[in-house]
């Protein structure tokens, strides 16, 4: 089945932001929703409705599913982005999950990757592909295509020796989640390093100065 070529155009973050349905979070390159169930069997009752819209979509999420949850997450992969076709499927989601009793949870949405600070991110990108079993993204970064193990991208630095922090968590969590995250670590112990590029994000350290970034959506290309 072709795909029309409006169907094929990557929006941007007001329009994604202007078309999802309430339970749906714009996080990196994806919409996701997260749906908390009775038990196990209405979560598997839930992800059996929603692959059979998928089905009549030709368009199809990734789902993951334990006691009491269902994870929906949409992304359209052909164009490395969002489009029309994901508003469409959230919004039959949306009415699925209403219609089953499920109960959103955007709180509970995170999307976690990891930077790791090189000067020549080709050189060590087919270790960490080879440790983790994956092939090639040809993004430059360090994917897995299934989506359980977090993306691996590589921050330009000068070179240097050993020790000095070279991975940082990047954590990605919803525009409207951000600043309960933010303040959760500040209670915990944790310093505000920098907010000069929120609210796209922002660098928090621990107690013993390990730094990572609490990242949204927001004001971003």
């Amino acid at each position: 089945m072709s795909i029309p070529e409006d169907d094929r155009r990557r929006l941007t973050v007001t329009e994604v932001a202007d078309g999802a349905p309430d339970d749906f979070r714009h996080v990196l390159d994806r919409l996701i929703a997260r749906y908390e169930t009775v038990d196990f069997a209405a979560a598997i009752v839930l992800v059996d409705r929603i692959g059979a819209v998928a089905e009549e979509a030709n368009h199809h999420p990734d789902l993951r599913l334990g006691w009491g949850y269902v994870d929906v997450r949409l992304s359209s992969h052909d164009v490395g982005g969002l489009t029309a076709r994901d508003l469409r499927l959230a919004r039959r989601v949306s009415e699925l999950a209403a219609q089953a009793g499920a109960t959103p949870r955007p709180a509970a949405i995170t999307l976690v990757e990891l930077g790791l600070d090189t000067w020549d991110g080709s050189e060590v990108a087919p270790f960490w592909n080879a440790i983790l079993g994956h092939e090639p993204s040809g993004s430059g970064e360090v994917v897995d295509p299934q989506g359980h193990s977090p993306t691996i991208w590589f921050q330009d630095t000068d070179r240097h020796e050993t020790p000095r922090q070279r991975f940082h968590l990047d954590v990605w969590v919803p525009v409207d989640e951000a600043r309960a995250r933010i303040d959760a670590a500040l209670a915990a112990g944790g310093v505000l390093v920098a907010d000069d590029e929120a609210p796209s994000f922002w660098v928090l350290a621990d107690a013993q100065g390990n730094r990572v970034c609490i990242c949204t959506v927001q004001d971003r290309a």
